[in-house]
């Protein structure tokens, strides 16, 4: 929905006829008028510069006075005013590498020929590329905010776009192109008759049907163009700044984009249009960009020590004005930090922008209970810790004994997006100001809203996720793929015991995804997970039970054994998947009830086919009876309405968008059915296996045959409730 605009509030006795009227809200296009397709571009609005950075990271600036050499030399790239002459008179011969920390010059450009390209005029022409690298919290996001902030003020920025892993839609391609667009549009109105016209003309160009490319082509790079060619442009050249690239993490999609963004400019090479690129180092990233046409900085060759010193002078002066514990200090001992406090932060920061902010957080962060120290007392011991890593275990030790620690911690990892407060607390079941005492002590590296219900709780930096996520570095502070299962548990349950869950809502959309992660992760078993997970169902308690949710998603690892890596272990899916029905169905309670009426929207990835063995047959067929029979006893009339399996109907139709427990239970009980009627038929003993196949019979739906019989059954299914 775009934002409510009021225009002429309170004129009176005037008429206006076949008027458009155009608004810009920050940096995004709304139009009121006939190009209704403008409208549909849905962009990420958190993903640009003018973004709310606390909410939004990465919250990271250029200091006052600091980065003055780099930010230099990407403005004169991108006025077409770089040196290129003395760049090549300079040259060593070699291009440098992206992981080359000992060039002569910080930028390189790099040519097939090893040579500098000359234009038609004789000058160098100055590469359409520009990529920044550099390691994990050298500054490159606060560079990459300062120029698109230059370029915003001279009316020559097109768009900005700053990928964050762990933010939803802003660590993907998916919205990519349409975000772009969008502020194409409201930095360049002559290209928004293009842009619409293109959505106009191809109804699928605003889905995931439609390829990167010829998104970045239809909403971007050929309006722009179009524009250009109309004259519509009064300056110039335009920039789309592009941060944190690595932090995307289709990498198919990194590729397509550059593969096809390079491609378009040796297409057009008079284009007015550069494109800044910051990112980290990873090879499917350098192995694209380190070609023609490129020009390569390495940020940490621009000698950031000197900054970093006048970041901590400047920010310790501040805080010791509103200090009283400083004040004290420096008057009974003189100046604080001394010089040589100063210099053995600065060896010890060792160029990292991330590690000197969260450094001087931390060492001047309020006392607690659990941490006393002083700052004085706490800057020698920053300089005992090992970097990033052993700043992060001290800063999450001051709350690693408050109760939930871990489980909160873990849950802000392993989110798909941020969340405010209070819905971190609905899925895990716990009190909200819980959350919040674990989070107030950790504010050196976790944004913590103001308030519990706006406002997300974010990562000061992408590295605490790395650093959490890898065992070898953070200890007993990990958090495994596994805890995936059991966030996909808090989530099933939270819809289960809500009214009026929104379509939206990240529960409702992320439960079976957090189960698949769980389950096809290579870092972790399978079978020793879901025993362990059942082995704390005592610490779950006044929940959805367990016994209902494993049910549940055994049903899903059904239809995903492939991606699963289970396919040797069908027997045991199948098993465990009728044996939790009739634990499920042996807990009475409304949690119970719910569950198997309320109908989820399931995101199964289907095409599977299943061995169904006569051994497994009579398994299942004893844990049907049991089940039907507490079903009917403890949850009366549920059972009533609902079809009887007779087994001769062949083919059996779910609708994905509402499955409920019951319309699962069925599915078992037509399975166990069918397989019955179809060996009665064959009259053959033993009775030979039967491969169940799963596949989509239609948008939305799920269909179920033994060997897909009839291809015919597939126009004749029906849904669960009137399926046999």
């Amino acid at each position: 929905m775009p934002p409510q605009s009021t225009y002429l509030n309170g004129a009176h006795h005037f008429q206006i006829d076949h008027q458009t009227f155009n608004s810009i809200t920050g940096n995004q296009y709304v139009y009121h008028g006939q190009r209704e397709g403008l409208n549909l571009l849905n962009p990420i609005l958190d993903a640009s510069h003018t973004r709310n950075r606390n909410t939004s990271p990465p919250d990271s600036e250029c200091f006052p006075g600091t980065r003055e050499e780099v930010i230099q030399a990407i403005t004169a790239w991108a006025d077409d005013t770089m040196d290129l002459e003395c760049l090549l008179e300079n040259w060593d011969g070699e291009t440098s590498t992206a992981s080359d920390d000992s060039t002569n010059s910080a930028c390189s450009f790099r040519t097939c020929d090893e040579e500098i390209v000359s234009s038609d005029s004789g000058d160098p022409e100055t590469p359409h590329i520009y990529w920044l690298h550099g390691f994990a919290g050298c500054g490159k996001s606060a560079v990459s905010l300062e120029i698109a902030r230059i370029y915003a003020r001279s009316g020559r920025l097109l768009a900005s776009y700053f990928f964050f892993r762990g933010a939803g839609d802003r660590s993907t391609m998916v919205r990519f192109a349409v975000t772009l667009a969008s502020q194409l549009v409201a930095a360049l109105p002559a290209t928004a008759p293009y842009i619409d016209a293109a959505i106009k003309e191809e109804a699928g160009l605003l889905t995931s049907h439609v390829s990167l490319a010829t998104q970045l082509d239809r909403l971007v790079l050929f309006p722009f163009q179009s524009a250009v060619d109309e004259g519509a442009l009064g300056k110039g050249p335009f920039l789309i700044v592009i941060d944190g690239l690595d932090e995307c993490e289709d990498q198919r999609a990194v590729e397509e984009f550059i593969d096809h963004i390079l491609d378009f400019f040796e297409k057009h090479p008079t284009t007015p249009l550069h494109v800044f690129i910051a990112s980290r180092v990873e090879q499917h990233i350098r192995e694209r960009l380190e070609v023609d046409g490129v020009l390569l900085d390495n940020l940490d060759s621009h000698l950031p020590e000197k900054d970093i010193e006048k970041f901590l002078e400047v920010s310790f002066q501040k805080v010791a004005k509103r200090d009283r514990i400083i004040r004290a200090y420096v008057r009974d001992r003189g100046a604080w930090p001394t010089a040589l406090d100063m210099n053995g932060l600065i060896r010890h920061i060792g160029g990292s922008f991330v590690l000197a902010s969260t450094i001087f957080k931390y060492i001047v962060q309020s006392a607690t209970e659990e941490d006393p120290l002083t700052p004085m007392e706490r800057l020698p011991l920053t300089l005992e810790m090992n970097g990033l890593d052993g700043l992060y275990s001290q800063t999450l030790a001051r709350s690693q004994r408050l109760p939930h620690f871990h489980t909160i911690i873990s849950t802000i990892a392993r989110l798909l997006r941020p969340l405010p407060i209070a819905e971190i607390s609905a899925i895990l079941g716990i009190r909200a100001f819980e959350v919040v005492r674990v989070l107030l002590n950790l504010q050196a590296i976790i944004h913590v809203p103001g308030t519990d219900e706006e406002g997300e709780v974010t990562l000061c930096h992408t590295s605490l996720r790395d650093f959490l996520t890898t065992e070898s570095r953070s200890g007993c502070f990990f958090v495994p793929p596994s805890f995936h299962l059991y966030l996909s548990y808090y989530c099933f349950s939270s819809i289960i015991e809500r009214n009026n869950v929104q379509t939206d809502d990240y529960c409702w959309v992320n439960f079976d995804h957090h189960w698949g992660s769980f389950a096809r992760s290579g870092d972790c078993d399978f079978l020793t997970e879901i025993e362990q997970f059942k082995a704390c169902q005592p610490l779950l308690v006044n929940r959805v039970t367990y016994h209902a949710f494993l049910f549940s998603m055994f049903f899903y690892t059904i239809n995903d054994l492939r991606k699963s890596r289970l396919l040797n272990n069908q027997p045991y899916v199948l098993m465990e998947w009728a044996n939790q029905s009739v634990l499920a169905a042996e807990c009475p309670g409304p949690h119970t009830q719910l569950w198997l009426e309320k109908g989820l929207h399931y995101g199964i990835p289907l095409q599977s086919t299943v061995q169904f063995t006569e051994h497994t047959h009579e398994i299942l067929q004893h844990d049907l009876q049991r089940a039907s029979t507490a079903i009917r006893a403890n949850f009366p009339g549920i059972l009533e309405g609902q079809p009887s399996s007779t087994g001769e109907k062949h083919m059996m139709v779910l609708d994905l968008e509402h499955l409920s427990g019951i319309d699962i239970f069925n599915v078992l009980q037509w399975m166990v059915a069918h397989a019955h009627f179809r060996w009665e038929g064959l009259e053959v003993a033993p009775h030979p296996p039967l491969g169940l196949s799963i596949f989509a019979s239609a948008p939305g739906k799920m269909a179920f045959s033994f060997d897909k019989e009839s291809e015919d059954d597939s126009d004749q299914g029906s849904d669960a409730s009137n399926s046999d």
